[in-house]
């Protein structure tokens, strides 16, 4: 056995700016550095502290709105922080918003949340925490049924978002929902039905504005700019208000580009329905309306259409067309009086005399100048390169943690070639099925991208393992070819598994693991797999006031993902107190590699870690080795190396005296 220092220090030291070599995180040191971490938090996305789409609201007061208070009030930062360092943590996507930065008007920025969001950030670092910063975005804007954008950007373009509803153009929770009668709505609001707004016709115009005005609405200008100068540089520069406030914190490691961006109409054709998957429209077809973008620009226009609705044939194991529904009958038009749709002008259709839609070009969104676009590198590529220089104006060796739509990662995209260097593939993963169902089909798992039923845990985790691997495999051409870290930005379940059967024995009593038994598997797999391909990750989410109420959650369109509720806190000093599946996801992983990271395995049943690291002489390692996992303590076997244990960090560092393969292995005691 090695020799053992088993001093109780606990002493947390602000982590410093990290650095990529290849697929790596390095620290100072050249140790290999896994993150781990956690979003902060899912009702970030709302306003502080009424602003939860649990309440109604016809958002008449978006100029005044707070998000200060967001992902927390100050005074509990400690408290949230040290929970999470204490669960293993040690990386937070801190969420933030445009509206929270710019919501007065344009470059009125709200200097008390700078303010407030620089301390958040500093609290993180004095727990042993990086930080990279998430500006988040759903759907655009809450007033488009998510999240991300001020509304007075509606204006701006021409768009009168208070007609949205009616128009039938937005799916929005705090119009569609009824509050008197609470509960879960399947008729008036399907769980997890806020993501078809990306096929409404609002993110349809504004993403093809944001990404794409100058190619396809030349002529719609905004105080002297083209739309997507205009709206592109007040996003930026939202941005760097936030970056200036964060600029000296060593902790603070980068920022995400943008929350899973839509490309709006982007490279379709203008009346296309996608009905099915072919081999020449590859894209997954999904639950919800099939807009054309000529259904959403007619539409938007006032003139009634139909569209064809999909769902799932359990007969038929995929997403058919069901039925037709009729689109604005009371032909509102959302665009404000004396405003032309930029599209219209722009030659892509035009509406007669007796209300007819007449095509003028079928191409429109997907030639420009006679040559076809390319998404990726026409408009993805461009604004990356915008996104870096203006956060590296700020601090050069800042990362940018890079994201797609991302079910084009998942169809086999990869990044653009010229995205800046020192970049982070942050795209994100998730169980489709379990997360849409609020279903966990273990031992029988129905997995969507091959068809087929998967039987049992072992094959369940191979598909993670597939599936993840896919994803990985995006960051080969990254960085100039030299690959980049994968850093999977989201990731998690839903809690209200199964009706919210956790919650109704917690409630009746039950403290044990049992109701929570389906969780952790679900968790199990996933981390599984992260350990078998060594990646990166930020769990999705930790929400301080997420409730168990079927109407509230997260906070946001009834999701609950998060790992942590008041409501399952019984005992305010336990800071274990309060979290949900915790051995699904408090494992242990080496946090800081020696050398070269090869191998990494945990067996949840049996209690079994190994770790095997390329490693240098001297050069210590780190592991996490969480007291839930070995509530009796541990055997660390190592052989040819000095041991140090930090018991109130759990923290083991073990540093080789000989170059060379160093193995590790803990056991329950």
């Amino acid at each position: 056995m090695p020799d053992q220092d088993i001093a109780p220090r606990g002493k947390i030291t602000s982590p410093t700016r990290l650095r990529i070599e290849g697929d790596r995180f390095v620290d100072e040191d050249g140790r290999q550095v896994i993150l781990r971490g956690v979003n902060l938090g899912g009702d970030s996305k709302v306003p502080y502290p009424d602003g939860g789409t649990y309440r109604q609201t016809d958002f008449s007061d978006h100029r005044t709105v707070s998000f200060i208070g967001r992902p927390f009030p100050l005074d509990e930062a400690d408290e949230h922080f040290a929970r999470l360092a204490a669960w293993g943590f040690n990386c937070i996507r801190l969420l933030t918003s445009w509206e929270a930065v710019e919501h007065a008007g344009p470059e009125i920025f709200d200097e008390a949340y700078l303010d407030y969001f620089a301390a958040i950030c500093a609290k993180a670092g004095e727990h042993g925490h990086y930080v990279f910063i998430d500006f988040h975005q759903d759907v655009w804007s809450r007033m488009t049924g998510g999240d991300g954008a001020p509304a007075w950007l509606f204006e701006k373009v021409g768009l009168d978002f208070t007609r949205f509803h009616e128009a039938g153009v937005a799916h929005v929770m705090q119009h569609k929902y009824d509050f008197a009668r609470g509960g879960r709505q399947p008729d008036r609001y399907p769980v997890m039905s806020w993501a078809q707004n990306y096929r409404f016709p609002v993110n349809g115009i504004m993403w093809t504005l944001f990404f794409a005005g100058h190619d396809f609405a030349p002529d719609l200008m905004i105080d002297g700019l083209n739309v997507q100068d205009y709206l592109q540089g007040h996003y930026l520069a939202s941005v760097r208000a936030v970056a200036e406030r964060v600029r000296d914190l060593p902790n603070v490691i980068g920022f995400d580009s943008l929350n899973e961006p839509s490309t709006g109409y982007i490279g379709l054709e203008l009346s296309y329905q996608h009905l099915k998957w072919t081999p020449e429209k590859p894209g997954l077809v999904r639950p919800g309306l099939a807009w054309s973008p000529l259904d959403g620009l007619a539409a938007s226009r006032g003139i009634t259409r139909q569209v064809p609705r999909l769902d799932f044939s359990a007969e038929e194991k995929t997403v058919v067309p069901v039925q037709d529904e009729t689109i604005n009958p009371g032909q509102i038009s959302i665009w404000k009086d004396g405003a032309i749709d930029p599209f219209e002008r722009a030659g892509a259709y035009r509406i007669t005399h007796n209300g007819d839609v007449v095509i003028l070009r079928e191409d429109f969104f997907r030639v420009v100048r006679g040559r076809p676009v390319n998404v990726k590198q026409d408009y993805m590529a461009p604004f990356f390169k915008e996104m870096a220089r203006t956060i590296r104006t700020e601090c050069a060796d800042w990362l940018l943690f890079v994201e797609l739509d991302p079910f084009a990662i998942m169809l086999g995209h990869s990044f653009p070639d010229d995205t800046p260097e020192n970049a982070v593939n942050a795209s994100h993963w998730y169980d489709f099925v379990t997360l849409s169902t609020k279903h966990f089909g273990y031992p029988k798992y129905y997995n969507p991208y091959s068809g087929t039923f998967l039987e049992g845990g072992a094959e369940i985790e191979k598909s993670y393992v597939e599936q993840l691997a896919f994803l990985r495999n995006a960051s080969h051409n990254l960085n100039g070819g030299r690959g980049a870290p994968t850093l999977v930005g989201e990731c998690g379940i839903p809690f209200d598994l199964d009706q919210g059967a956790a919650y109704k024995a917690f409630a009746d009593g039950d403290r044990s693991d049992a109701p929570w038994e389906k969780h952790i598997l679900a968790l199990d797999f996933m981390y599984n797999a992260f350990d078998r391909l060594l990646l990166n990750s930020t769990h999705w989410n930790y929400t301080a006031s997420n409730r168990n109420d079927p109407a509230i959650g997260d906070c946001w369109n009834q999701e609950d993902l998060s790992i942590f509720s008041r409501d399952q806190q019984t005992d305010a000093g336990d800071l274990d107190s309060g979290g949900r599946a915790l051995k699904g996801f408090v494992r242990p992983y080496v946090r800081k590699a020696g050398g070269k990271l090869r191998q990494v395995s945990f067996n949840r049943h049996e209690g079994t870690f190994i770790a095997e690291i390329e490693s240098h002489a001297g050069r210590p390692t780190e592991v996490f080795v969480p007291r839930l996992q070995y509530p009796e303590g541990f055997v660390l076997d190592v052989e040819g190396a000095r041991v140090s244990r930090d018991d109130a960090r759990q923290l083991v560092e073990i540093t080789p005296d000989e170059p060379g393969t160093l193995t590790i292995r803990i056991s329950r005691h």
